[in-house]
């Protein structure tokens, strides 16, 4: 290759990244503004801040981006700017980015500013970037040396540079400065854990022990350190020294609790456990998220209930009026199907707040589920008047004057409820179009009844529910069998392990005379419902069985559901005569 072309083409490539650089260089500088332009971005400035004071955050933000854009160069607007930026609702990386430039041009020009420059090191420690936080920080602790809350965020930015040794060093002046604590001793074993120094760590929590021997929580972190470092006998020595200087110490308690689980001592973790829970000095958030593990710990081992009981009204005497406490005691009342002691608890609940629509809410579904309809209805008549247009209210409140065969008012708190409810809202208007419907049907009036049925589906054709009512009552009805059997179908499509969708499907093919298809299905049902079946199910499933000529298994199953209502003539008499017709 030519030499001199090669030259040639440097020269070229030079001059033409002259030509770009050139136009910056003349006329007036890029960031050379006239003082009017200036005062009139100060003023702009001023206005923002104004804005800023009444919470106009949208304004704020227009007229710091119109004072920047006048004067790129007032590091003032800059800063509030990208505070601004940062601090926005579903920011994105750029922004995020943008706004920390932005920040910078401030920190850079004003590193004396203690309040901004500590702000933007602070940002930066929470964004991943510990090196230029720690870079601020070193430059205002030079200038203010000595105030604690610049120590400590230089030391947690050492910390997160990796450079424990330092962070170390800078706790250690703390604690000259300003003495032991165990928040320094923490961070300061943090340190130790990441240099992996086992040795350091367990000394430098003997010092602190060193100045207070009978302090409880110095004892129980003690403790937890030598449990780390499978010290337990140790760790156990500690503890038990944490409770003979402070015998009611619901922490010690709980740690010692702890112990005992990672040893598998399952009795002595249940004692501690107890001892910890009617402690008076254990905070209540604590207790009820430790009772709520024991609780689902005791269910599930099938354990006696008298002692979770027992803990429970301990509580509820100890902390007559914390909601959680009372909470957690409905919840597990109601896992045990004690529904009217639930209720109970809950009506403490809404005596010390009685405008908590939720709880109310809980209350009538634990009064349904106990079918109390009209304790139900009471409740839901007194949530009213504190939450008049609360739309989950109406949504139990109709269900439960269908199930005390008050369809009027039934009927009329649906509508009411989709006067209400979201026009944009489809699976609702649906469940509620569908309620109405099986109303009707209750009502003996059909013809309303499809038509409700008709408009839920218009609304929200996957609804489930909806498609397997408006299925089953077709059958009840012997209407339309091919539509039932498509809705049916759809229905266990869209749920295919739902016991009640099954044994529509059953019931629709059974009313088709398909009673082979009906057995296949019926028991799907069964084997999906669970260990108690309901008297209906078994009702049809004895029905099914019987027309495909299983007579003596058809009476084993009509006898069970006969179990559940004992009183059924129907049931009885099919038993009657089912049993003949074996002889």
């Amino acid at each position: 290759m030519n030499t001199n072309h090669r030259i040639t083409r440097q020269v070229l490539a030079l001059l033409a990244a002259l030509l770009l650089v050139l136009p910056a260089l003349g006329g007036k500088p890029k960031n050379t503004v006239s003082d009017s332009d200036r005062r009139k971005a100060s003023y702009i400035f001023l206005e923002a801040l104004n804005e800023k004071s009444h919470n106009r955050e949208d304004s704020y933000f227009d007229l710091l981006r119109r004072a920047h854009e006048i004067d790129p160069g007032n590091t003032a607007v800059s800063y509030h700017l990208g505070y601004c930026m940062l601090t926005m609702q579903n920011t994105t990386r750029e922004r995020v980015d943008s706004a920390m430039a932005l920040m910078k041009q401030h920190y850079e020009a004003h590193p004396e500013d203690f309040y901004e420059s500590t702000f933007y090191s602070d940002a930066n420690l929470m964004l991943g970037n510990p090196e230029e936080a720690l870079r601020a920080l070193k430059r205002l602790n030079d200038a203010n040396p000595n105030r604690l809350e610049l120590q400590v965020r230089l030391a947690e930015a050492q910390f997160r540079s990796g450079k424990y040794l330092e962070s170390v060093a800078t706790y250690d002046s703390i604690e000259a400065l300003h003495g032991k604590s165990m928040t320094i001793t923490t961070k300061k074993i943090n340190n130790f854990y990441a240099l992996n120094d086992t040795a350091a760590a367990l000394a430098e929590m003997h010092s602190l022990l060193a100045t207070a021997p009978d302090n409880a929580s110095y004892n129980i972190t003690m403790a937890g350190l030598m449990q780390q470092f499978a010290l337990n006998d140790s760790a156990l020595h500690y503890l038990d020294a944490a409770l003979r200087s402070e015998p009611d110490n619901g922490y010690a308690y709980l740690a010692k609790a702890e112990y005992y689980q990672m040893q598998g001592d399952s009795a002595a973790y249940d004692q501690q456990i107890r001892h910890a829970l009617v402690s008076e000095n254990l905070d209540v958030e604590t207790k009820v998220e430790v009772l709520a593990s024991y609780i689902r710990d005791e269910i599930v081992s099938q354990s006696s209930n008298s002692r979770i009981n027992q803990l429970l009204d301990v509580l509820v005497e100890q902390h007559p009026h914390e909601v959680p406490i009372h909470q957690l005691y409905s919840e597990y009342l109601i896992a045990t199907d004690d529904y009217e002691h639930a209720a109970e608890q809950l009506g403490y609940v809404l005596d010390i707040n009685p405008t908590d629509a939720d709880t109310w809410r809980k209350l009538m579904i634990v009064d349904m589920m106990a079918e109390n309809y009209p304790q139900a209805i009471a409740a839901a008549e007194r949530a009213m008047e504190y939450n008049p247009d609360n739309m989950d209210l109406y949504r139990y409140i109709a269900p439960a004057y269908y199930q005390m065969k008050k369809y009027d008012l039934a009927l009329a708190t649906y509508e009411r409820a989709l006067s209400l409810a979201d026009s944009t809202d489809v699976e609702l208007r649906s469940s509620l179009y569908g309620g109405m419907g099986d109303t009707y049907f209750e009502m003996g009036d059909t013809v309303r009844s499809f038509e409700s049925y008709e408009k839920s589906l218009e609304i929200y054709p996957t609804n489930a529910g909806i498609l397997n009512n408006y299925a089953y009552f077709l059958a009840l009805s012997e209407r339309d069998l091919d539509k039932a059997e498509r809705m049916s179908a759809k229905a266990v499509q869209l749920s295919p392990d739902n016991a009640t969708y099954l044994d529509t499907y059953a019931w629709v093919f059974f009313k088709q005379k398909n009673y082979s298809m009906a057995l296949l299905y019926i028991k799907s049902a069964v084997d999906n419902d669970g260990d108690k079946p309901s008297a209906d199910l078994l009702d049809h499933y004895g029905d099914i069985l019987f027309m495909n000529g299983e007579t003596e298994a058809a009476v084993e199953q009509w006898k069970k559901a006969l179990e559940l209502l004992p009183d059924n003539e129907l049931l009885q008499r099919k038993v009657q005569h089912g049993t003949i017709f074996m002889h």
